[in-house]
């Protein structure tokens, strides 16, 4: 049986982040279709590429090594797709875009079916994107990340508190910020919302706040800030969310925005070199028009 290319695709992206469900987001298919995928490809090699475990696959000794065999490969076919799409209609540009899911559902994604060009989105880490940027895959990414980069200018536009946020009904009684040790435990004994694959907000919080990192995993881990928002709207629990989502939803309370709130800055990054200045300037005026204004 011949080898289907989209099996390593599917593999890379679950390794990348940690489960099927984060693979499928990214990937913009079906939870069943990346199980699909990694089954076939461990028919085909004879033997288990992940441990299964509660809410997390870990790669095995043999899927680390078929990993580091076909990352770069599988990563420089992605790059020749995206720059094969953009020639296809040289009257009718190509933008890939990079940001966050909740921004992008927020922002801009009323907008696309009116924009005069093509678009693909890109949902990943920061640093990924980043380097995609870098190496003019990736035309724009909205980021909370600076780095110095070649060739990659920076545009502050907006900023996020990330707070602490109540689900609907919970008990707040034992409350008490006063009590920073009292309210560490207080707070490892409610029901925790996480994100799969990134908890960068929470274990920034935790540390900013307590100086350490948490002690304990989420309850439960969903897909995105929105799946949060969702469950919060009906149930107690507690999550670690940009403040902006959470006061969206009347039925979530910020709770607390730490002893010193935590602020990350948005940008805009893109290439000095850039041949698409006039859209990418349309997709960062309607992200603008929708993001919170940054404070100086």
């Amino acid at each position: 049986m011949m080898v289907n290319l989209e099996w390593f695709r599917t593999f890379k992206a679950i390794y990348e982040r940690g489960s099927m469900t984060a693979a499928a987001e990214h990937l913009l298919v079906s939870q069943p279709g990346v199980s699909l995928h990694l089954s076939s490809l461990e028919n085909h090699v004879g033997y288990k590429l992940f441990e299964r475990r509660p809410r997390q696959l870990v790669p095995t000794e043999r899927g680390k090594q078929l990993y580091n065999a076909i990352v770069d490969p599988i990563s420089r076919l992605e790059e020749i797709e995206v720059k094969s799409q953009r020639s296809t209609s040289e009257d009718r540009p190509t933008i890939t875009l990079g940001m966050c899911f909740e921004t992008f559902q927020l922002s801009l994604e009323e907008a696309v079916p009116e924009l005069p060009f093509n678009l693909i989105l890109e949902f990943g880490e920061y640093r990924q994107l980043l380097k995609k940027l870098e190496n003019q895959v990736t035309d724009l990414v909205v980021t909370p990340q600076s780095p110095e980069l070649g060739g990659v200018r920076y545009e502050r536009f907006s900023q996020e508190t990330i707070v602490l946020a109540a689900g609907k009904g919970l008990d707040v009684s034992g409350f008490d910020p006063a009590d920073p040790d009292g309210l560490r435990e207080w707070l490892q004994e409610q029901p925790w919302y996480g994100i799969a694959g990134d908890n960068d907000h929470m274990l920034r919080f935790w540390k900013q706040n307590f100086r350490q990192s948490p002690g304990f995993r989420p309850n439960y881990i969903v897909p995105n800030f929105h799946s949060i928002l969702r469950n919060l709207s009906r149930a107690p629990g507690l999550a670690i969310i940009p403040d902006f989502l959470c006061r969206q939803v009347p039925e979530v309370t910020v709770l607390w925005e730490g002893y010193q709130p935590l602020i990350n800055q948005l940008h805009f990054a893109r290439h000095k070199n850039s041949k698409h200045d006039a859209e990418l300037a349309q997709i960062m005026a309607l992200v603008r028009r929708r993001m919170p204004p940054l404070v100086l």
